[in-house]
């Protein structure tokens, strides 16, 4: 498409540009008619004069005229000569000066443009494209898994139906194709077929479709599919999908295990073979007031502390960290480990306070539904009639009035956990828990990554993202599990010991110091070594398994290199 030649036949093969050229060739010919009309009539009106002109002069004569060059060598002496005159000049001014220049640029040159700048918008991936993932959609999940892809140095292909948008997408460096989704020619252009992974997160019933076509060409690539109804699951597996994930669900008990209430037990939130992440509130044990090394938890259940949560907040634990009644601490071990520490801590209770859950959609509800699980009292307050449940725990009304509030018992409740599908939304009604309740612990939702921050600043102690736990969901499926999130911004990720790493001890390479994360176990050959000793020499076939902020990764990639 370099060649004008090309581009124009490029340009020929558009249906409005077949149209658009049309209506400018009836122009051309109106123009055409016009002169020749005008060129009778001059040569009529100067034979009634007594002149006789050439019929080139009458051409030229038209021509100066219209374009308001007249240089005034040929003239009418007759006031209808002049009359003449004049009309032949304000049709010039009308047609040449201002419906020519506009037509063409409207007509044919913006679509010609437009066109040759589709022409760089790809139809097709590289010759040779291997182990690329494909994106279908360019939503908020697709958003941050892209985002994250790029940062792990793998390809990725969006489709875009849109030749509009897909140019908007290319521009701003996003790798996209224009293909329509449902069309298995699109898939053969992907070279599907050769792909690592292929993410439908489209609406169900688009990703039926989706997954029936992708089918046709890659039949042994793993497709996941993100459904919005739980009804969904099924009928996406029956399609073909390898992986369905409910993002709604998976949210909601985010959500619930970081809310305060019930026993005191460690929540399971990651697992790397036999590695178990787990978080637990300390919220109403012996524990409140104690320094992490007067707790003596390491001797009693195995279990290291690899972090620290104080309202929203992570921090790398340290043997002088104090913990309150709202700290929530961060657990690696094994299962056994883990059952040892619910055996110690379950005698105790967190205040049989309710959590009250604002928004009762498909988020909110999974928050309930983890909460039973825990046996946690709880009420959703919901205002659409619709929505709400014939359950004598959902409150029927707006969350931002107070007396609804007062209803469902924001007086007395343990936490309130935000759940609408609107971070304007969540971030009012954070901002309007935290005043009425400073006390209160907020669990949020957030639609896109942007608004995090914005929600932790309204008063939130932790915010979950949709977009987030999608594409890490699906980042994990890709990694085969290399990857688990457990919060905003904090990670467990796996890492093979990096060359200038290898033949040290654990505790000569500063990794904690120098980059903020923290080794929480060692796999050699498949075999785990969980919460290795600091004396514990690194081997060139082993891999790290850390824990750290995104930051922290970044940190720990440009030290020591991938």
């Amino acid at each position: 498409m370099k060649f004008l030649p090309a581009q124009l036949a490029a340009y020929m093969q558009v249906g409005t540009a077949r149209r658009n050229l049309r209506a400018l060739r009836t122009y051309v010919l109106v123009m055409l008619a016009m002169i020749t009309a005008y060129s009778i009539v001059f040569h009529w009106l100067m034979a009634a004069e007594g002149q006789q002109h050439s019929w080139i002069t009458g051409l030229y004569w038209t021509l100066t005229v219209m374009s308001t060059l007249g240089f005034g060598d040929i003239t009418f002496q007759s006031d209808a000569g002049r009359a003449f005159s004049m009309i032949v000049l304000l049709s010039g001014v009308m047609f040449l000066l201002i419906v020519l220049p506009f037509a063409f640029i409207q007509l044919f040159f913006a679509p010609w443009l437009e066109t040759r700048q589709a022409a760089r918008t790809p139809r097709r991936v590289p010759e040779g494209a291997n182990g690329h993932v494909i994106l279908t959609h360019y939503d908020p999940i697709a958003i941050s898994l892209a985002q994250r892809l790029a940062y792990h140095g793998r390809p990725y292909w969006v489709i875009e139906p849109e030749v509009k948008k897909a140019m908007d997408l290319h521009d701003a460096g996003v790798r996209v194709v224009v293909g329509e989704r449902d069309k298995v020619e699109t898939y053969h252009a992907l070279r599907a077929g050769h792909a690592s992974l292929i993410v439908a997160t489209g609406d169900d019933y688009e990703n039926t479709n989706i997954v029936f076509t992708a089918r046709e060409v890659a039949a042994e690539v793993p497709l996941v599919s993100v459904v919005r109804s739980a009804d969904s699951v099924d009928i996406l597996e029956l399609a073909g999908s390898s992986h369905v994930l409910h993002v709604p669900e998976m949210l909601g008990r985010a959500l619930a295990r970081r809310t305060l209430g019930g026993d005191v037990r460690a929540s399971v939130v990651g697992r790397f073979g036999e590695l178990m992440i787990a978080e637990a509130p300390v919220t109403g044990t012996p524990l409140i007031g104690k320094r992490l090394a007067d707790s003596r938890l390491r001797e009693a259940t195995g279990l290291t502390v690899v972090g620290v949560w104080e309202r929203g907040h992570f921090a790398p634990p340290t043997p002088d960290t104090v913990m309150g009644p709202s700290t929530a601490l961060l657990l690696a071990g094994t299962e056994d480990q883990l059952a040892r520490f619910t055996e110690l801590m379950v005698i105790y209770n967190a205040p049989d306070a309710p959590v009250i859950i604002l928004g009762g959609g498909r988020v909110g509800r999974a928050v309930g539904t983890a909460l039973d699980e825990r046996e946690v009292p709880w009420r959703i307050v919901e205002q659409n009639p619709s929505v709400a449940r014939p359950d004598e725990r959902y409150v029927l009304g707006s969350a931002a009035d107070r007396a609804v509030l007062d209803r469902a018992g924001i007086a007395d409740a343990a936490a309130a956990v935000v759940t609408t599908n609107d971070d304007a939304t969540n971030i009012y009604l954070t901002l309007y828990v935290r005043r009425l309740r400073p006390e209160i612990q907020i669990v949020s939702r957030a639609g896109l990554e942007r608004n995090v921050p914005t929600l932790h600043r309204a008063g939130a102690d932790f915010v979950m993202s949709y977009a987030s736990m999608g594409a890490n969901a699906v980042f994990n499926v890709l990694e085969k599990g290399d990857v688990v999130m457990l919060a905003e911004g904090l990670d467990v990720f796996r890492h093979r010991v990096p060359p200038s790493l290898v033949g040290r001890s654990l505790a000569a390479t500063g990794i904690r110091e120098g980059t903020g994360c923290s080794v929480v176990a060692l796999e050699v050959e498949g075999a785990a070594v969980i919460n290795p000793p600091p004396d514990t020499i690194l081997a060139s076939r082993a891999e790290l398994i850390l824990i750290g902020t995104t930051e922290a990764e970044r940190r720990f990639v440009q030290r020591f290199g991938r």
